[in-house]
């Protein structure tokens, strides 16, 4: 049988003379905070202290034994990061330049010393710039240039920290005979019966031995045998369980084992789970322009997504532990469609093992982001190579359900001004419209493609046109208010979001030691986006007036701008379902401590944005237009029941009020008409639209035109709760628990009582309950906001 030994032990990272102790899988800036060479870089300024670590040349070494008893010994390193020598023993074992693929070298026979040398990434893009010539991007740095996690040289919510180093495991695989090389699983429903074909590559020693591949999947056993160096065999399970997304139905995973064997002897060995379901992507033309819709088992799904950043700008540091702490975090707040952007990677086993186990349908895109990338060598090897190696990783896993070509490319090359700069120089339509999408026919016909997002569709349409296929809505937050998203309805909105800051400890943790405030030179360094601070005071003084000075005011404020702005957005076009069939926010994850359009800060804190989507994605949600409030039922079921208005005045009386039926299908939305004589007039109104415990508002008037009256309301604890009684209109209620104690988390973020209401926080990691401290922790909008 083929042996793996894990190479975590003995290595060394090379630094001015001296052997320093290295992690492996681990990188350079990891090992040198470690060893106490360079500060930590989310804390204050520290990362412009480190900002030379990406410009020198870095060399991993260990030893390595000789093997025997094997024919044939290979080193495997799953990921190098990224431009790299290596050599055992002084021989040149190979050089590479992606860190999006693996990479194996014969070994046999050798032994010795190990070296791995990391040039820097930026000698290693500027020669090819030089090269290649040059191309515009968003951004100054020379990411585009070679095949490496682009958000590494910085991004608007993330640092420049250019990485080098083993990112990914490092083996070495001892065999005899034949191993198995490749196997490419086809996963499909056939009228009911589930049917996996694995087509198996394999890599010979002995070209003559009679070699078979034998397979197992819920006890259905086939065999086949391999001609030269492949073979197929299919297996049909019959009733199988269907797959479903997280609220559609149940996901059950089958074990498949296949077996490679040389006269009944087992030579190697290669296990997945799978799920059975179909997936189609409905692009039909229609009255409204074309569509951009998933179906899933036949399913029409209006996506509840967010776009998913690395989860740390070091990626090996991210545990599979981690991995599903946050995409728990995304499952809780009712997501159901992920997004891997394309300026991160193609991510580890361990995110898409949790996305299959929790229900979440994953939208991966090729690491093209937000540039224009050259289409020659050595550029283009790399590309096809990556391209084909991560279909194929990643076929067994039914959340995959879409491949997109790229971020933001398709657009910037209409909109950015780079095909005048470009003059007829390759930019990437190669990739997105020819290369890319042969890959994926070729490799995995189950699953969609798209040429980018956002992309019409074809070039008949602007890239970024709202009635066709994919929508990134950016003039809002860049430029407009909020409000302006429900001037259109796109047929799939892929990015909008709004900026906030981090939770109120995850700032006092990263800038400790500096007094807090908007404009202080850490909160400045924190906030990459630009103009950043200036468009989060141009949105808060729409609607409320600016606190000049009062650094906890605008943390609060800015956080109820960042939810409202995101309810704003999907209430809108969640209620035109099914014109437009989903929403990914931008973002739901952060990579350090920053200002940023996250739901979830770089320290895991849940902002407000996080629990108003918990609002936002449930199966039922109810949204008060004008003259109208949208009943939306994502669940299997039909809703029914009566829809109570009251037009209440600020104070608390209630004006005039109604009881009247609503009748909303599965899967539909129903809308009721308001009565005139219900609808707010002016500022000192409000309509109050509940349904089965689902509460809806509408203000009409900006919050800096409401009288509101001062917030009287009663606090008591008991342990693990808070529970606060209004006497007046109390909006938009915030217990920030983690100004309790770091470790505290509540259950809930943003809610408005009525008087006489009352409202149980849950609140965890909170060890010594008191009501002052829980007062002192509790916002909510005051006479003047």
């Amino acid at each position: 049988m083929l042996q793996a030994t894990p190479l975590t032990e003995g290595w060394i990272l090379r630094h001015e003379g001296e052997e320093l102790p290295a992690v492996v899988p681990g990188c350079v800036h990891t090992d040198l905070l470690a060893a106490g060479v360079i500060p930590d870089p989310f804390l204050g300024l520290g990362e412009t202290e480190v900002a030379w670590v990406g410009r020198r040349e870095w060399t991993y070494e260990r030893e390595l034994a000789p093997s025997n008893g094997h024919e044939q010994t290979d080193l495997v390193l799953d990921g190098l990061d990224t431009a790299a020598e290596i050599r055992l023993d002084g021989q040149l074992l190979g050089r590479t330049r992606n860190m999006h693929r693996s990479y194996r070298f014969d070994v046999t026979g050798m032994s010795g010393r190990l070296s791995v040398r990391f040039v820097s990434a930026y000698a290693e893009a500027e020669a090819v710039r030089g090269k290649l010539g040059e191309r515009p991007a968003a951004y100054a740095e020379p990411y585009q240039y070679l095949r490496k996690m682009a958000c590494s040289f910085g991004w608007d919510w993330g640092p420049t920290l250019v990485t080098a180093g083993i990112w990914r495991p490092v083996r070495i695989e001892r065999w005899s005979t034949a191993r198995i090389a490749r196997v490419r699983p086809l996963v499909s429903v056939e009228q009911g019966v589930g049917v996996v074909e694995l087509a198996v590559e394999v890599e010979r020693a002995r070209v003559e031995a009679p070699l078979t591949v034998e397979a197992v999947v819920d006890g259905v056993r086939a065999r086949a045998a391999i001609d030269k160096a492949s073979g197929v065999v299919r297996l049909e399970v019959p009733q199988a369980r269907l797959w479903w997304p997280r609220g559609y139905g149940e996901q059950p995973l089958y074990d498949v084992v296949l077996t490679l064997l040389h006269e009944d002897r087992p030579l190697d060995v290669w296990r997945r789970r799978v799920g059975f379901r179909t997936v189609e992507l409905d692009r039909s033309a229609d009255e409204h322009g074309t569509g951009f819709c998933l179906v899933v088992n036949g399913e029409r799904i209006f996506a509840r997504g967010v776009n998913w950043i690395p989860d740390d700008v070091f990626p090996s540091r991210i545990t599979r532990e981690r991995y599903r702490e946050r995409l728990r975090q995304a499952a809780g707040a009712g997501v159901d469609l992920v997004r891997v952007w394309g300026g991160g990677i193609y991510e580890s086993e361990d995110f898409y093992d949790a996305c299959d186990e929790l229900g979440l349908l994953v939208w991966q895109d090729f690491p093209f982001a937000c540039a224009a990338y050259p289409e020659e060598q050595p550029l283009r090897g790399e590309v096809e190579a990556e391209a084909r190696e991560n279909v194929v990783r990643l076929m067994p896993h039914p959340s995959l359900v879409l491949w997109n070509g790229n971020n933001e490319n398709l657009w910037g090359f209409r909109d950015w001004g780079w095909e005048a700069r470009l003059a007829g120089d390759s930019w990437g339509e190669g990739y997105y419209l020819g290369l890319l999408p042969r890959v994926v026919a070729e490799l995995d016909p189950t699953r969609p493609y798209t040429a980018g997002s956002p992309w019409s569709g074809s070039w008949e349409h602007h890239p970024n046109d709202p009635a066709h296929g994919t929508h990134h809505s950016w003039e809002v937050w860049n430029r407009l208010d909020y409000t302006e998203y429900r001037g259109e309805v796109p047929r799939f909105v892929a990015e909008f979001g709004w900026q906030a800051p981090p939770a109120y400890a995850t700032l006092a943790r990263a800038l400790a030691g500096e007094e807090l405030a908007a404009d202080s030179p850490g909160m400045l360094h924190h906030q990459k986006a630009d103009d950043g601070n200036g468009k989060l005071r141009r949105g808060l003084e729409r609607h409320f007036a600016f606190p000049e000075g009062d650094f906890d005011r605008w943390h609060y404020l800015t956080q109820v701008n960042q939810a409202r702005a995101v309810a704003a957005g999907i209430e809108h076009w969640r209620s035109h379902w099914p014109v437009c069939a989903g929403t990914v926010v931008w973002q739901f994850n952060d990579c350090w401590p920053v200002t940023s359009w996250s739901a979830v800060d770089g320290d895991g804190r849940e902002k407000p944005l996080y629990h108003e989507l918990r609002r936002l994605y449930a199966d039922r949600l109810l949204t008060v237009r004008e003259r109208v409030v949208a009943v939306a039922n994502q669940a299997g079921e039909e809703w029914a029941g009566v829809l109570r208005l009251r037009r209440m005045s600020v104070e608390g009386a209630v004006i005039g009020e109604a009881g009247l039926e609503f009748r909303a299908g599965r899967r539909a939305v129903a809308e009721v008409p308001v009565p005139d004589e219900l609808e707010p007039a002016g500022p000192k109104e409000f309509l109050v639209a509940d349904a089965d415990g689902l509460r809806a508002l509408r203000f009409p008037s900006p919050d800096r035109e409401i009288p509101y009256p001062r917030p009287e309301f009663e606090v008591t604890v008991a342990p693990g709760s808070v529970t606060v009684t209004a006497h007046t209109l109390v909006r938009d209620l915030l217990l920030q628990a983690d100004r309790l104690d770091p470790a505290a988390r509540a259950d809930r973020g943003l809610v408005t009582l009525l008087p006489g209401e009352r409202v149980t926080i849950g609140v965890s990691g909170w060890e010594t309950p008191d009501p002052d401290a829980a007062r002192s922790a509790l916002y909510c909008l005051e006479p003047g906001s």
